[in-house]
Formats: C-alpha cells, structure tokens, sequence
C-alpha cells in the first residue's frame, strides 16, 4: 500500500516538474526513473498497469506539449526499444551473435522510402510516384515481410556457423547492405547513393494531432505490439528451442530440436521488427542515406542488450532507454552546459574554462563512454541490469564454483 502511494506520488510530482521546467534534463531524468520505480514496485498489477498507461498516453503527449524535444526523445527511445527486443531474440534468446542487425533497419526505411517519394519515378517511370499517405500502413507490413524475407536469406548460409565465425558473417552482411545503399545509384539509381532520398512522405495525421504527437503514439502501439509477441514468443514452444540451442546445440539437436527452422525463425522474427521500425523511421526522418544504418548502429543495439540483459524483455527496454537518453539528452545537454560555462568566461581552479578546446566536449566521446559502461558491467554485473532469473543464478553458480 506504501509503495501504491509512492509510485503515484513519484509519477505525479515528476510529471509536474517537468512541465514546470521544461528545458531541466534532470527532472525528465526524473520522470523516466519513476516509471521504472512503478515496473519494479511491488504494487498490484492493475495499479502498474494504469500508471504507466496514464504515464505514457496523457502525461508523457501534456510534456511534449510543453517541450516538443521530450516527445522527440521518446519516440526516438521508442524506435530503439523495438530494435533492441528484436535483436534480444536473435542474440539473448536464441544465442546466436548478430553483428550487422542494421541491415533489416535499413531494408525496412528503403522500402518506403523509395516508394514515398518521388524518387521511384526515375526507377519505374512516369509520375505515380510518391504514393498517397495512407500506403504508409501497407507498408509497415510490406517493410516486415521484406526484412524477415532478408533475415531468411542471411540465416540461410549461416546455419554451421557458431560464435565468432557467425559474428563476423553477419558484420560483413550489415556492411553489404550499407555499401549496397552506397553505389545503387548506377546504372539504375534505385537507392541515389550517398545523397540519400528525399522528401518522403509521412503517413496521414489523425483527430487533428500534431505529427509529432501522432508520431509518438504510433511508436509506442508498435513498441507494445513488440512487447506481445515478445512474451508470446518467450513461453513458447520455439521460444523454449532457442533457448535449448543458446545453451547447448548438440544437445538441443539431440533433443529433437530443428535446428534449421528455429535459427531461420530466430532470424526471421528479429528482422521483422527491425523491418517495420526502418519504415517509420524513414518516414519521421523524410530523409534517408547510409550513413543513417553503419556498423556502429549495430553495436549500439547489441550495447542496449548486454546492458539491460540478454534475453530479458525488461532489460532490452531499459537498456534502450538508458543508451538513447545517454546519447540524446545527457551527454549533449552536459556539452551545451559546459559551452555555456566557456562562453561566460567561467574559471575552475584558475583555469579558463574558454580555453577548453572543443576537442574535449562529452557529446564526441559517447562511443567510448559506452565502451566503459559495456566493460564494468561486464566486470561487475554481466548478468545485465534486468536479467532473466535464471541467466542470473547460471552466472552466481559459476561464481561461486
């Protein structure tokens, strides 16, 4: 019952210092930290339950209505969450490490993006091209069966494979598809190259809504939809197979396990969520080139894994969350500080922070803050931050032993 009234006390009091200091990247820290105080608080679950709905459907679109970058930080945490859960089965359930995971994102946001703007007219002809609005919903599914048809194809020549071998199969796919998006401008321009396509078209907008708005909700129907079939796929009797093969192939093969099928399947249902995300990716961006889908995307979806945990639906959400926020909200607001700090000629110790070079501001180093976070978590809790139960006791038993 205490807990009940803190988790509603929390919620409230960080949605209202949020709107009352809309530019704080601290307080919307703080928003962010009483949802999980909610999920992991032993309160009943409808109570969770209607939190966070509350938390998500009114108070997170009344933030954004105050400060539009809030909503923009949450649907972009919202993409990368659906990344994160659909490579979560291919490396934390299945067991089989996929290095070029961007290659479906990518796959998913040329799908639309080629058909969404006007630049299929050089490919087929004519002027059909873009398509209306609404073809938008058409093609989330299409951007799904493309990219679990793409995961088909990239399972298929790696079946023998295991560990490092497969890893470096699967980096080298991700880099054809970047190099493919590259020089497919010629003799036939059908992704332009390194300019990249632009405009593409947004879906239609609903009730009035700001695209901003309609954006976000979009992302999080996905999200929950992701989540589902997560869960489904989990206490399954595949989801069961893949984690028999993550633990021991020979022994799953002699269990009765198609290896075959459950691989490809793996690879197919992972790729699908990156596929459908690729498309309203491209379609909040209205611009696209591969730069958007390099190898270092790869790593930070696979970082978002290892550090929620492998395997753990909770632990992909909120390594997600932490990555995105980390990049977008708190080493930028921390160089935008620090510049403002250099600007109005502030000294620390004698030192003139205006002599810092710019060589040195946080936003330029998140790769190797992420290393480090990567390597102490590994040192000092390689379970993850939400691992599965019994990840966890596998890993306290080798401890101990």
């Amino acid at each position: 019952m205490i807990q009940g009234a803190l988790a509603i006390a929390l919620v409230g009091l960080s949605a209202w210092a949020v709107a009352t200091f809309p530019r704080s990247v601290l307080v919307f820290l703080l928003f962010q930290a009483s949802l999980l105080f909610v999920y992991r608080a032993r309160i009943p679950a409808w109570l969770r339950a209607a939190l966070l709905a509350v938390a998500l459907l009114v108070l997170m679109p009344v933030i954004g209505y105050f400060n539009g970058y809030y909503l923009e930080v949450a649907t972009q945490v919202g993409i990368f969450v659906a990344l994160a859960l659909g490579l979560n089965i291919v490396v934390g359930l299945a067991g089989l490490l996929d290095l070029g995971y961007v290659a479906f994102f990518a796959v998913g946001a040329y799908s639309w993006a080629i058909f969404g703007s006007p630049h299929a007219n050089q490919i087929f002809g004519g002027n059909a091209f873009p398509l209306a609005p609404w073809w938008f919903f058409a093609f989330i599914f299409v951007g799904l069966f493309v990219a679990a048809g793409t995961g088909v194809l990239l399972g298929l020549p790696v079946l023998r494979l295991r560990g490092d071998y497969l890893a470096i199969v699967t980096l080298g796919f991700g880099e054809v598809i970047r190099v493919l998006a590259n020089n497919l401008d010629k003799p036939i321009n059908i992704t332009n190259g390194p300019k990249g396509i632009t405009p593409i078209t947004r879906p239609p907008v609903p009730f009035g809504l700001a695209y901003s708005e309609a954006s976000y909700f979009l992302v999080l129907l996905i999200v929950i939809a992701v989540i589902l079939v997560n869960r489904r796929l989990e206490d399954s009797h595949i989801g069961r197979a893949w984690e028999a093969i993550r633990e021991d192939e020979l022994a799953a093969q002699a269990m009765g396990v198609p290896l075959v099928r459950a691989k490809l399947l793996a690879f197919a249902c992972g790729a699908s969520f990156a596929g459908v995300m690729g498309v309203v990716f491209s379609a909040k961006q209205v611009f696209i080139n591969p730069e958007s889908f390099t190898f270092l995307e790869s790593i930070g979806v696979l970082a978002m894994v290892i550090l929620g945990g492998m395997g753990s639906i909770p632990g992909a959400v909120l390594g997600a969350t932490v990555v995105t926020v980390l990049n977008l909200q708190v080493l930028k607001g921390f160089s935008l500080w620090l510049n403002e700090l250099k600007n109005a000629g502030v000294a620390v110790f004698g030192y003139s922070l205006a002599n810092l070079p710019t060589q040195l501001e946080p936003a330029k180093y998140e790769r190797m803050i992420f290393g480090i976070i990567l390597i102490l978590m590994m040192i000092f809790r390689p379970q993850g931050i939400f691992p599965v139960r019994r990840r966890a006791r596998e890993l306290a038993h080798l401890e101990k032993s």
